[in-house]
């Protein structure tokens, strides 16, 4: 049993070794550019629409088919594959070794399984550009989260489980806004390296941007929910949809605006992310 057990711990040292690795880090990092442009790109898109200029409601998918249509779209197709499968292995590293110190209290293995999440549903991003490479036809108004939860209806018990995930999905997006108003994003940064200025914007952008999303993501579960609950896929949309949700409710162009505005705070917010994020090898 011993001789397991440090077997077990060898075996864990060497591959937090493993992750540890400078050019792995370095892609982590430039995986937060990419996602800061794919959530900058969503936000300046509904901005748009917002303010009648010709935008459009679209989820991260979306945005990265808008934004490599053009030339070099193959050039950036790579660099999301590159930046984003990283960033997706970044997700379960800090579900697995906890660099960003959540610990192992309830609240704490709660965002540890949102990490999970996130390299999940990450890694879908980064299999969806590899698809665009191949040669997959691209359509910016595919809605992934209707396609995914109409898989999951079409299951045994399909419908209890969307349901739950709509049920969570709210919970997720309520807790971001409580996230937002602790500002607990400020202990995964390097702050002894950010001058006061830089510290104060950074904060800002932070709080922003997570409102913005845990807006979003609350309007999305509760599509969720009702998709589960009339058990009808045509209910469900993902972040398009819930733009032009809001875009209908009364100052609907305004609060669209806001939204909008709080999701390109979140792509610079991931920019700063990638300069002075805390990662599995990184010191205060």
């Amino acid at each position: 049993m011993a001789s397991a057990h440090h077997v077990a711990r060898r075996a864990k040292s060497a591959t937090r070794r493993g992750i540890s690795n400078p050019w792995l880090e370095f892609l982590e990092r430039a995986g937060y550019v990419v996602r800061g442009v794919l959530y900058a790109a969503m936000g300046t898109f509904a901005l748009g629409l917002a303010l009648g200029l010709g935008g459009t409601a679209t989820d991260q998918s979306g945005s990265l088919v808008i934004l490599t249509g053009g030339p070099a779209g193959k050039v950036l197709l790579f660099a999301v594959v590159i930046g984003l499968g990283a960033y997706s292995i970044w997700g379960f590293v800090r579900a697995v070794f906890d660099p960003l110190q959540r610990g192992d209290g309830a609240s704490g293995i709660a965002e540890r399984l949102g990490f999970v999440w996130s390299g999940i549903a990450y890694s879908a991003i980064a299999i969806f550009a590899l698809h665009l490479i191949a040669g997959g036809a691209p359509s910016s108004s595919r809605d992934s989260t209707q396609e995914a939860i109409a898989k999951v209806l079409a299951l045994p018990a399909g419908q209890l489980a969307t349901v739950a995930i709509g049920i969570v999905a709210i919970g997720v997006g309520l807790a971001q806004l409580i996230d937002a108003y602790r500002a607990i994003f400020k202990k995964d940064l390097k702050r002894t390296k950010m001058n006061k200025a830089e510290k104060k914007i950074v904060d800002a952008l932070g709080r922003l941007g997570m409102v913005a999303r845990g807006v979003t993501f609350s309007v999305v579960g509760w599509f969720v929910l009702q998709g589960g609950l009339h058990r009808d896929p045509a209910q469900v949309h993902g972040y398009g949809g819930a733009f032009l949700f809001l875009l209908t409710q009364p100052f609907g162009r305004v609060l669209l605006a806001a939204v909008a505005v709080g999701f390109i705070a979140l792509g610079l917010h991931s920019f700063a992310c990638a300069r002075w994020i805390r990662l599995l090898g990184s010191h205060r």
